[in-house]
């Protein structure tokens, strides 16, 4: 009896026993699992060698660099329009014209008060001021009727027609090519030269821009470009004559090629952010490319070749010093560096840091470790991708 109460008490403690040793070991699991779980390892990229090109980028719509809005130089009831939008036409190519029978009868009486001065003479000071009176008023009669008439003054396309027949001339100004020279006017293919100023001298006529109000719009879309506001720390790494490649929106895998050709001195304030307006000309254009595209423009404003390159975003620069974070045997050390080319990705190292080693980025608290290569085109300033960059060793 007293050894079947022994041996169930020793079966007893030993289930007991078996019990706390099973759970003293779940717990140690379960703290080993989530010391495990909190450990960080310090992320790190490797300097490699490569390329790093740096350019800035700005968004605009191609437009023409040489475009005018077309408006009569006198008032009156349209006639005829010869022309629609898409058209192409020549220099000198009759585009609109106006019902001219009044101007006709005005310049026929002009013209016989001007040749009855002629033959008074102009031998008395009187005599002298009814023939200068009588000349200036057969020429602006002249200016008139040339006025009732459109030509177009280059070779283009007709972006817009503003009026129709038996309309309004819609308006008062010069078209740019039929107007008359005189002190204030303009020049014309038929009129003559006077002393005082034209009517088609006062009118209307634009030599850039978008050439918008006129009774008839022309472009000359083989001379295209885009204007883009880049901000004020990358209008400074611009000049004139830089080439620049041109993205469109609508055209995937189309590319233009253009010169920057003016840069604003003055800027303009947007949301805090000043800008200035950069003019980009292109020198080749392809034939997919249209007016009022929405293109982006970027500019190469660095390269460099066979050099150092470490990720953009472990560069920091603070109280003049431009730094990296460097692993060496464990230990991070920040480690002053002369930089040279800045990409979005990449950036070269001229001196501080050597091909291989180690760099921390600001952020350490990530698992994993990366490398980095050169050779990538880089467009503006800082950040790279997916935490790491391709190529280059891990640790």
């Amino acid at each position: 009896m007293k050894v079947s109460i022994r041996r169930r008490a020793l079966i007893t403690n030993g289930a007991l026993t078996v019990l706390l040793l099973g759970g003293a070991g779940l717990a140690y699991a379960q703290l080993g699992t989530g010391q495990a779980a909190g450990e960080t390892t310090v992320r790190t990229v490797t300097a490699g060698r490569g390329s790093v090109t740096a350019a800035v980028s700005a968004s605009g719509a191609v437009e023409s660099s040489r475009s005018r809005a077309l408006s009569f130089g006198t008032s009156g009831t349209v006639e005829k329009v010869y022309v629609k939008a898409g058209d192409k036409v020549a220099k000198g190519d009759l585009l609109a014209r106006l019902d001219d029978d009044a101007a006709q009868e005005s310049l026929s009486a002009a013209k016989a008060t001007y040749e009855s001065a002629l033959d008074d003479g102009t031998d008395t000071a009187q005599l002298y001021a009814a023939y200068i009176k009588a000349r200036n008023a057969y020429r602006e009669a002249q200016r008139t009727v040339a006025a009732t008439v459109l030509k177009a003054p280059f070779k283009g396309t007709i972006t817009a027609v503003n009026g129709s027949v038996g309309g309004p001339a819609s308006g008062s100004g010069s078209s740019g090519g039929q107007g008359s020279t005189g002190t204030t006017g303009s020049t014309g293919g038929t009129g003559s030269t006077g002393g005082t100023g034209s009517t088609g001298g006062t009118g209307s006529t634009a030599s850039s821009g978008s050439g918008s109000g006129g009774f008839i719009e022309l472009a000359d879309t083989t001379r295209l470009q885009l204007v883009g506001t880049f901000t004020e720390s990358d209008v400074g790494k611009l000049k004139q004559g830089q080439e620049a490649t041109v993205t469109f929106d609508a055209l995937p895998g189309v590319t233009a090629t253009g010169e920057v050709t003016q840069i604003e001195p003055v800027a303009s304030t947007s949301n805090n952010v000043v800008q200035y307006p950069v003019t980009v000309t292109f020198t080749k254009v392809p034939n997919e490319v249209r007016l009022g595209q929405t293109a982006t423009v970027e500019v190469v404003v660095g390269q460099a070749g066979n050099v150092v390159t470490v990720p953009s975003t472990a560069v920091s620069t603070s109280g003049g010093q431009t730094t990296v974070t460097l692993l060496k045997d464990g230990r991070q050390t920040r480690t002053p560096v002369e930089v040279g080319v800045r990409g979005t990705t990449l950036t070269e190292i001229r001196s501080g840091v050597a091909e291989g080693d180690q760099i921390v980025p600001p952020s350490t608290t990530t698992t994993g470790t990366t490398g980095n290569g050169g050779g990538q085109r880089q467009f503006g300033g800082g950040g790279f991708p997916g935490g790491g960059m391709p190529g280059g060793g891990a640790r």
